[in-house]
């Protein structure tokens, strides 16, 4: 069997990969300069890189430990830029390219395809002439790119998406933030504990998609390290003279050195032919998928940023597997109903299953409980006691339903609550499990507990 996969980003490869210890051959086609796709290169993997140095420095500038002395950071940019530039090599090389390498039944086409009909591409190549592709399943895998606002004169700037701001030498004195969802909150925060002044224009409110308590946490942080967060402020039209931005709002003009445009991701499908072999598509370009990833031409697949899953690496690579068995002739389905997400802001927002509002949608009847992180040990010893955990779960039943966090370590806090989310654990039984001590998970037990207790009324260690 022949599979065709079109692009080489996380679900691309974990395609590739699988497809190829199912017997199968497979050509990949990539029409950038480099393989590995967004996460890798310009996502994932240097944003973080990027939060954490940032983190560093701004517990050398205020940390809340009487006996530890706060100074100002060194911070050298160029040098971070240089090292996460090394690590990205590194892991584009380890990670992808060697796999290429080592595997012979897998090969790379480094050209544009476009789909000619429903069992055949038409490559340009990118060192000229052009290739014809016939597969017996297809994959498309092309990822997605910054979407930019139709702001009037917002073309003729020099305005950074965050591909290009991630990898800046350059530490502006007044960075301006178009955006208020995952992408705008991190590179925000990065870029004030690096020295920069930093105003965010939020269309509504920060995280609006998400529970309302999460985004109006994080906005109080935010303003806590002197992060001008404008709620319901949109740029008119924006000028840049002088080596200066102005953004004109309905409540006056702001100004900066810097304008980062963070409105989210565009599905990169608009080349592929898809309108003429009936890929049907969502209104924002997105490929519309099954739970098996199949598109609505039988024998054509899709995962990742390009479809209208949820724009996350580990969903990309998870569809990429499950695309991989069912082209192959298995039959394996991509379950969302309990996937994790994380914010690396700080404090990190990190919510899983369904919010409050979600599940009224559904006509679940709920009850929630919210913990703030004063009542929790580690948070206390610490002295970090932002945030809170909320456990929303079915009325009657008492089944955990969803979680929402914002925490110093949300992230790592999570998956517990994935684990009992997936297997329809009740919020005793949650309350009930051993977690050790001090840790920051341990809030989601005593959250659990207040369903049937006053936490105020155990001691430390309670169990």
């Amino acid at each position: 069997m022949h599979i065709a996969i079109i692009g080489s980003g996380g679900g691309a490869f974990a395609a590739a990969i699988r497809a190829a210890e199912d017997g199968a051959r497979v050509t990949m086609i990539e029409s950038g300069e480099v393989i590995g796709g967004t996460c890798v290169n310009v996502g994932c993997m240097p944003s973080k890189i990027l939060i954490r140095a940032a983190q560093l420095a701004q517990y050398q500038r205020e940390n809340p430990f009487a006996g530890l002395a706060d100074h100002a950071p060194a911070i050298a940019r160029p040098r971070i830029a240089a090292q996460q530039r090394e690590r990205v090599e590194e892991l584009r090389q380890a990670k992808y390219q060697k796999i290429l390498d080592d595997n012979p039944s897998i090969d790379m086409i480094r050209g544009r395809a476009r789909f000619e009909d429903a069992n055949s591409l038409r490559v340009d190549l990118r060192d000229g002439g052009q290739e014809q592709i016939t597969a017996d399943r297809m994959l498309i895998a092309t990822g997605a790119s910054p979407m930019i606002p139709p702001i009037p004169e917002l073309a003729d700037t020099p305005y950074w998406t965050s591909d290009e701001a991630g990898f800046s030498d350059e530490t502006p004195e007044h960075l301006l933030v178009i955006g208020a969802s995952v992408v705008a909150v991190e590179q925000a925060q990065a870029f004030r504990r690096l020295g920069s002044e930093v105003t965010i224009l939020a269309r509504s409110t920060l995280l609006s998609r998400e529970d309302p308590d999460l985004g109006a946490g994080l906005t109080d942080a935010f303003r806590a390290e002197g992060i001008d967060v404008r709620e319901h402020t949109q740029a008119s039209a924006i000028r840049y003279e002088a080596g200066r931005f102005t953004l004109e709002t309905r409540n006056g003009p702001i100004r900066g050195d810097r304008l980062l445009i963070a409105t989210g991701r565009a599905p990169n499908t608009r080349a592929l032919g898809l309108e003429q072999i009936g890929v049907e598509t969502d209104q924002r370009g997105g490929v519309k998928v099954d739970e098996h990833l199949r598109t609505s031409v039988e024998h054509i697949y899709a995962t990742g940023d390009c479809t209208d899953l949820p724009q996350l690496v580990y969903v990309a690579a998870a569809g990429g597997t499950r695309a991989a068995v069912n082209m192959t002739g298995g039959e394996a389905e991509l379950d969302l109903s309990a996937m994790p997400a994380v914010i690396f802001t700080e404090p990190q927002v990190a919510t899983v299953g369904l919010d409050e509002g979600q599940a009224r949608v559904r006509d679940i009847v709920t009850e929630t409980r919210s913990l703030d992180l004063e009542h929790v040990p580690r948070a206390l010893a610490n002295f970090e006691t932002r945030g809170f955990v909320k456990l929303v779960a079915e009325a009657g039943s008492h089944r955990l339903l969803g979680a929402q966090i914002l925490a110093a370590e949300a992230g790592e806090m999570i998956q517990t609550a994935a684990l009992a989310v997936h297997h329809g654990m009740t919020v005793e039984d949650l309350g009930d499990l051993l977690f050790p001590y001090l840790v920051h998970v341990e809030a989601l037990k005593l959250c659990a507990q207040t369903f049937t207790k006053d936490v105020e009324q155990l001691s430390c260690c309670a169990g």
